[in-house]
């Protein structure tokens, strides 16, 4: 039996797998917002036409003061926010800002990066990069 593509949350939708996130951007039922900060979208990867909008920023991590705006700015009235992080721990906290700011959101499992594995590594055992689904490097 596979896992279920989206599991109802507390505080905002839901969360959804990567497979799923994909498949509604492609059909252009959500925006894709990767919360992670500048830094990680440079030296890691980025998703191609995700909104980069940081949740907290480095250094120091604060959160983002301009992140309401740019969230309303970037979410269309009656669409979806999908949000994507590292590893689906600050989407979660940017998924239920969101529902506070009365946007249907949800948090992407796994994020970007996946969990660490048995060597403290990420990106072997899960994540958007992982699962194959489209990503780039600068």
């Amino acid at each position: 039996m596979t896992a279920p593509e989206f599991l109802p949350a507390d505080g905002y939708a839901g969360d959804i797998t990567p497979a799923q996130a994909a498949r509604w951007v492609a059909s252009g039922d959500a925006v894709l917002v990767d919360v992670r900060s500048d830094a990680e979208r440079e030296w890691v990867g980025y998703v191609p036409g995700a909104v980069p909008l940081a949740w907290k920023q480095w250094p120091g991590m604060a959160l983002n003061a301009g992140f309401d705006e740019g969230l309303r700015a970037a979410v269309p009235a009656g669409q979806k926010a999908l949000l994507l992080c590292r590893s689906g721990v600050r989407s979660i906290a940017a998924a239920r800002r969101a529902t506070e700011l009365g946007i249907e959101a949800y948090n992407i499992l796994e994020g970007f990066e996946g969990n660490p594995d048995e060597n403290g590594q990420r990106g072997h055992t899960g994540g958007w990069r992982h699962r194959g689904l489209p990503w780039k490097q600068n």
